[in-house]
């Protein structure tokens, strides 16, 4: 859980999710949203990817990356004890 929070914490990363909830996209297509090298998106990437937050295809020249919801089912569900923790 503390890769997801350590992935979480960076606003790029955010960014990156946000983007990856509306479609799966090429890491190229992610870079062209970023004023930031390659290498920088290549990074935050392999951050998403350690955290399991998102995952990866390769199809043809191309890897596609997708936002893995069942790591934030996960989360969401970690969050919810503490609302319903009794007093």
């Amino acid at each position: 859980m503390n890769a997801v929070f350590k992935a979480l914490n960076d606003p790029t990363r955010r960014q990156i999710l946000e983007l990856l909830r509306e479609k799966d996209l090429t890491a190229g297509e992610i870079a062209e949203k970023f004023s930031m090298s390659w290498p920088s998106i290549s990074h935050h990437l392999d951050l998403l990817k350690q955290a399991r937050l998102v995952t990866s295809e390769k199809e043809g020249q191309y890897v596609y990356y997708s936002l893995n919801t069942t790591v934030v089912d996960e989360i969401m569900k970690w969050f919810i004890q503490f609302k319903n923790k009794r007093r």
